[in-house]
């Protein structure tokens, strides 16, 4: 999206948040060719601390896109938060509600309008002790399977030594390292025009996950263990490429699946 048409509002969270962030952390940006889509792009990215939103708003901004992350309805109808959510096109999501379905399609319409939705599939901060990625919810396969846009795996390291969920410790020193990389869209076409059934979900979901751990590994420059459930023990058999054998546990989240979200 042109900076020229951001708008007043939007405008004005860039400046307010943008060179805070340029103080705070010291940035490695990675693959954003990835982002250069010609339509709707959907980002599944894995969630290590409350700072992520913020990191990964900025790397999606700089890469030349808006990013419109999910937040609980309830966070809309709060005085003057609200308000702002709205005008900087952030999406409220309905979870575990009759109007579950009306966000699906809430998020439908950001994509098609060729807007940048970003989904963390965990639904949480992770609770891997070493911060690698969870089994995902099946919110994101749901919106591909219905919108057929690419999704595109974002992998973030950093973000953990600005506020870790371990400690509950905010680190405000400047220049704290951080690292975000985009890969090419995961690729989805064996479950092409499928009916959104469990397996299916829970497959599509596996999928992504598993391509961001494996960049995490990357970045992180070390071998990941197999997706991880807080509900089941680790699998002990070492970990996988990039298949589907690690099987995600766990119920359906929901249209939407829980996600996290903010503005930059």
């Amino acid at each position: 999206m042109a900076r020229r048409r951001l708008g007043f509002w939007r405008r004005l969270a860039v400046t307010l948040v943008k060179p805070p962030l340029n103080i705070w952390t010291r940035r490695t940006w990675l693959g954003m060719e990835h982002l250069a889509q010609d339509t709707g792009i959907i980002i599944v990215a894995n969630h290590l601390s409350h700072a992520d939103p913020l990191v990964s708003a900025h790397y999606i901004y700089d890469a030349g896109r808006w990013p419109q992350y999910l937040g609980k309805a309830s966070l809309f109808r709060l005085p003057v938060i609200g308000s702002l959510l709205y005008k900087t096109r952030q999406i409220p999501v309905e979870r575990g509600t009759v109007d579950a379905a009306r966000s699906l399609e809430t998020l439908i319409a950001a994509v098609r309008a060729g807007g940048t939705v970003v989904i963390y599939p965990e639904g949480t901060t992770t609770r891997e002790p070493e911060l690698w990625p969870m089994r995902g919810k099946t919110g994101a396969a749901r919106l591909a399977l219905a919108t057929n846009a690419p999704v595109i795996p974002v992998a973030m390291w950093g973000p953990e030594k600005m506020f870790d969920p371990r400690t509950k410790k905010l680190n405000l020193r400047p220049r704290i390292p951080v690292t975000v990389v985009a890969g090419p869209p995961v690729d989805l076409t064996r479950w092409a025009g499928a009916a959104p059934t469990k397996t299916t979900l829970d497959e599509m979901t596996d999928e992504m996950m598993l391509r961001l751990r494996d960049m995490l590994a990357e970045v992180r420059g070390t071998t990941p263990p197999p997706l991880w459930s807080p509900n089941a023990r680790r699998d002990t058999t070492g970990a996988r490429a990039t298949t589907t054998g690690d099987r995600r546990e766990g119920g359906d989240a929901g249209p939407a699946g829980d996600t996290a979200g903010g503005a930059a």
